[in-house]
């Protein structure tokens, strides 16, 4: 009888005990924190996950008057005449070739800067620099290109007064298709450069400092400490930003490219997002400029995924 007592006893604290060992019991514990998820679960709900609906618009005839369920399903038509048209394989092109550049000059970029920050010792320089490399991010791309508009003037633009001086003829370089990309590449790292090296500045705090001494002592100099020390150290970072980078390899700047083009450098500088803007909304074209969409996403879905399997088997880094 004793024993049973014992046993009756035993078994209201035994069984909070298996409560905390379920998962759900940890969502419950932490139920306050949780509850500060709710307005960035909400926003991908109403803007990210909602709108989804309407990539019915792609396999549809769609009629602004009859709405989505009332327009007339038309399959994969709308796929077929996008393939077959040679302006939009030339849109594609350009996407392909300006997210390149962009990769290849401006994905080394941030890491560069963050590693040269990360070596200066004078704090105050350090900090005004950051200021400095960070400021072009808080700037809307209508600033930014109205300033290199200004910039690169062939009339009275700081480059081409330079070059007249030389003894160089103007050169109008957001209407020549030979400078058109350089300057969007260009644009896009003095913009981005900056913020985008917060990230890799972050992880070089978390170096061990102590590799750094024992390697001073060991008589290795500074780019020998950023070869053996700060770069391999930098590759989780880096291999996840690049899966990034080459997931949105198909996509593209459009408040960029759209104030900076103009009908001179459209062969070489129209791409898919100005491409689908003119065909949707002023074309009306709705239900085409949804399958460009729609092609451009599952595209990049699969770029994103092969990226990541391919990190996985040379690093043993990715997303998953």
């Amino acid at each position: 009888m004793a024993d049973l007592q014992h046993a009756a006893a035993a078994k209201p604290s035994a069984f909070p005990r298996i409560l905390k060992k379920r998962p759900l019991y940890r969502y419950w514990k932490y139920r306050y924190l949780l509850l500060m998820f709710i307005p960035a679960i909400v926003y991908y709900i109403v803007f990210h996950y909602m709108p989804i609906y309407g990539i019915l618009i792609a396999f549809k005839n769609y009629k602004f008057s009859q709405g989505i369920w009332g327009s007339s399903w038309v399959g994969l038509e709308h796929f077929r005449d996008l393939f077959a048209l040679e302006s939009f394989w030339q849109v594609f092109r350009n996407t392909m070739i300006i997210s390149f550049y962009k990769l290849v000059f401006g994905f080394p970029a941030p890491i560069i800067l963050a590693i040269l920050l990360n070596e200066v010792r004078l704090v105050a320089f350090k900090r005004v620099f950051q200021t400095v490399t960070y400021m072009p991010h808080f700037l809307s791309w209508i600033v930014v290109s109205g300033m290199f508009i200004q910039f690169f003037s062939p009339s009275g633009g700081p480059v081409n007064v330079v070059l007249q001086m030389l003894g160089m003829k103007p050169i109008y370089f957001l209407a020549d298709v030979n400078w058109f990309r350089p300057v969007l590449v260009i644009t896009d790292i003095w913009k981005g450069a900056g913020w985008s090296s917060i990230i890799y500045l972050a992880a070089l705090t978390g170096i061990n400092p102590e590799l750094y001494e024992a390697a001073t002592v060991d008589g290795a100099g500074r780019f020998a400490r950023i070869r053996y020390i700060t770069l391999p150290s930098l590759v989780p970072v880096i291999t996840i930003m690049l899966i990034f980078a080459a997931g949105s390899i198909i996509n593209d700047d459009f408040d960029q490219v759209f104030n900076l083009y103009n009908t001179a450098v459209y062969s070489v500088g129209d791409v898919i997002s100005t491409y689908t803007y003119r065909k949707g909304l002023v074309g009306m074209e709705y239900s085409f400029a949804t399958s460009v969409g729609l092609f451009k996403n599952v595209l990049a879905f699969l770029i994103l995924l092969i990226a990541n399997t391919i990190a996985k088997k040379v690093n043993d880094y990715g997303l998953w």
